[in-house]
């Protein structure tokens, strides 16, 4: 278990849905790459290339996170029931939503989680099933840049020092040049 997730009772999921071909393809793999790297537990995608998937089990597999998930799904609503009968709440990211910081107390005191971040134009339904819309500001900007500040505020900048016990490769912060640190696995 990552050391981010024994501070907190909070789990935290992330559903990507919609994707269009080939633009998308490095936007939701930068979507699962913010979502393991700043304390969520995985990634549901829908409608996405597969070779995406692998991409980021190679990205877990040498920086580490194993505990990461990332699972294809068919249909979103169907994922959306089922995760909210199972006591979860929904947090979808939209610039027509209220900001962050009006509801970063409510989400943090969930138990359950699930960040939604859309491709294109969001269906209406996503709206009304949601038990928040949640806008960081109310201008277009990158869904990948909403979802690290949405984290951020969730985990209180906690996820930022995290650490990942099974890494392969580790930076070694320093203010002059790169210092990586390779690790030997037995």
């Amino acid at each position: 278990m990552n050391n981010l997730a024994r501070r907190s009772h909070l789990k935290v999921s992330v559903l990507r849905i919609g994707h269009r071909v080939v633009r998308d393809d490095r936007v939701t793999t930068h979507v699962a790459l913010v979502a393991r790297a700043l304390g969520c537990d995985r990634i549901f995608m829908n409608e996405v290339d597969k070779s995406i998937r692998s991409t980021v089990e190679e990205i877990v597999d040498r920086w580490g996170g194993r505990y990461f998930e990332i699972e294809i799904i068919e249909n979103w609503k169907s994922m959306i029931k089922h995760w909210k009968n199972g006591g979860g709440k929904i947090a979808h990211l939209t610039m027509y939503g209220v900001n962050i910081d009006e509801v970063a107390d409510e989400l943090r005191s969930c138990d359950k989680l699930l960040v939604v971040v859309g491709a294109s134009k969001v269906p209406r339904e996503l709206y009304q099933v949601s038990d928040y819309n949640v806008a960081i500001g109310n201008q277009p900007h990158s869904e990948i840049a909403a979802l690290a500040i949405c984290l951020d505020r969730i985990f209180i900048g906690k996820e930022l020092t995290r650490q990942f016990d099974d890494a392969k490769i580790e930076i070694i912060p320093s203010p002059n040049g790169k210092r990586v640190l390779k690790k030997v696995r037995e």
